[in-house]
């Protein structure tokens, strides 16, 4: 889904509100209910490539534009517009979110931190390395107007509380926010209390733009063992990137994200990674990111070193301990302390 949320998020018990889905009856009646609003800066549209979007200037008046900011406001998304959402994979629907975002003014993805430790989750590993972020947002810049979009995040422990009036609040005091693009299914504030409508409401009675577009759907005909996933409609969505991972299917991966899947390898050793002439064996613990499933994968390259100035075509043997990569010679003198995986073919 476009907000990126994954199946633990549906419970509107657990707190400030990423509750993203819901049954067909339920999603149904809110699509209806939020077609009287497109005339107040809410439009809601099918995606579609960037050339094909149209203009969201509408969306946001000319006043609202040259507002000034209170005096106080430091953040670096002062001026700016937010995509809302949870954006654990990158894919292509919080893509679209961006690319709406950018049609206004400078982009930025707002999302928050710390909501396992909140909420009591098991730890799990990103599907997109901490410090590969940056990178993925770059190459959305041909996307969004030439601006790659950054990323502004809240701990989650600091607005689990608010109301979503009170949330809509900090973004224009305190962050200094112009306007907001979220999905059709968008929830926030305390227990989920408010939806897509009521953030268009909001963000109207502020003097801020808002603009709802639908979720990129999945072309793909068949699902991955989602079908009892109630929130599930067949959008794109982060725990569709996790399970198509989880059966090997790197293809889809990389029509999901985009791009080719990355894991990054980085060596506990000063010394590196062991080596042999054809092969270098990773142990799993030194991987940054979620990997695929056990099994043999050709088509993928392994970027090596730092500036990741040497790319080599290989393949890759993933067991229960280790990450087998099996390549040409590539000599003795080379630092294989941090190692780059690209899974799967995006053109084939």
């Amino acid at each position: 889904m476009l907000s990126g949320g994954s199946s633990r998020l549906s419970n509107p018990q657990l707190g400030f509100g990423f509750v993203f889905g819901f049954g067909w009856r339920l999603g149904t009646r809110i699509r209806r209910s939020l077609k009287p609003l497109t005339a107040r800066r809410m439009p809601i549209i099918h995606s579609k490539s960037p050339t094909d979007i149209p203009t969201l200037s509408h969306c946001f008046s000319q006043r609202e534009d040259k507002r000034e900011l209170p005096s106080e406001v430091l953040s670096s998304v002062a001026g700016g517009i937010v995509a809302l959402g949870k954006f654990d994979a990158l894919h292509i629907g919080h893509r679209e979110l961006a690319i709406q975002a950018s049609k206004v003014g400078p982009p930025f993805l707002l999302s928050f931190v710390g909501m396992a430790e909140v909420l009591g989750w098991e730890p799990r590993a990103p599907i997109v390395a901490k410090c590969d972020r940056k990178r993925v947002l770059s190459t959305w810049a041909p996307y969004c107007g030439n601006m790659a979009p950054a990323e502004f995040q809240i701990e989650f422990s600091s607005v689990r509380q608010l109301t979503p009036r009170e949330f809509v609040e900090k973004l224009l005091k305190e962050l200094g926010v112009c306007g907001v693009v979220a999905g059709e299914n968008y929830r926030f504030g305390y227990k989920a209390a408010g939806d897509a409508r009521e953030l268009v409401k909001l963000c109207e009675e502020y003097g801020m733009g808002a603009y709802i577009i639908k979720s990129v759907m999945d072309k793909k005909p068949y699902n991955i063992s989602i079908n009892s996933d109630l929130k599930d409609r067949g959008q794109v969505s982060s725990t569709r990137v996790r399970r198509a991972l989880g059966v090997g299917d790197m293809k889809y991966v990389c029509q999901l994200l985009g791009r080719r899947h990355r894991v990054i390898l980085i060596a506990k050793e000063e010394e590196g990674f062991a080596r042999r002439r054809h092969k270098v064996s990773v142990p799993k613990s030194c991987m940054l990111n979620l990997g695929p499933k056990e099994g043999v994968y050709g088509e993928c390259n392994v970027l090596i070193g730092e500036e990741e100035e040497l790319v080599v075509p290989c393949s890759v043997v993933i067991d229960t301990s280790y990450i087998h990569i099996e390549m040409d010679d590539i000599g003795e003198d080379l630092d294989l302390r941090v190692l780059r995986i690209e899974f799967g073919d995006l053109q084939s």
